[in-house]
């Protein structure tokens, strides 16, 4: 999992994104999403279909689509965002064969800061990191209100 970091950070930050900006109610397109996050709408959709295949996102095609999260940001934590994006978190096979010195303090120091990781991952929430945003200040944005006329 910490070799595969950038997607990891990239699922983080657009569901951040989408739960900052939509939450369960509206729909963001992949168009807003990318613009707001400085990223390339075609480098964020394979990471908005891994979030949406692990039900973390809910999806809707057409013009009017787009993204709202699948379940409540309290419901949603960390590690069920990064693993949605990194598979099954398996890295085996991954490193190259070494000497004693390897296989006997780096790989075991490697397993443990993973599961110290993945132990913090499982403690943070989507709603926790709402509430960060909020505490540093940032605003959520007024939606006008939809006003029908006859």
């Amino acid at each position: 999992m910490l070799m595969r970091r950038e997607r990891a950070y990239t699922a983080v930050a657009v569901m951040l994104d989408i739960g900052w900006y939509a939450g369960r109610q509206r729909l963001e397109s992949a168009g807003d999403i990318a613009d707001r996050l400085s990223m390339a709408r075609r480098g964020i959709e394979p990471v908005l279909q891994g979030l949406a295949r692990a039900g973390l996102l809910d999806s809707t095609r057409g013009p009017k689509g787009g993204y709202r999260l699948g379940k409540s940001a309290r419901q949603i934590t960390l590690d069920e965002i990064v693993d949605a994006v990194t598979g099954d978190g398996s890295d085996q096979g991954e490193t190259e064969a070494g000497g004693e010195l390897q296989s006997s303090v780096v790989e075991p120091l490697w397993t443990e800061l993973e599961r110290h990781v993945q132990t913090h991952l499982k403690s943070v929430t989507l709603e926790a990191l709402i509430q960060r945003a909020q505490a540093q200040g940032l605003k959520r944005p007024a939606h006008a209100p939809i006003v029908f006329a006859i």
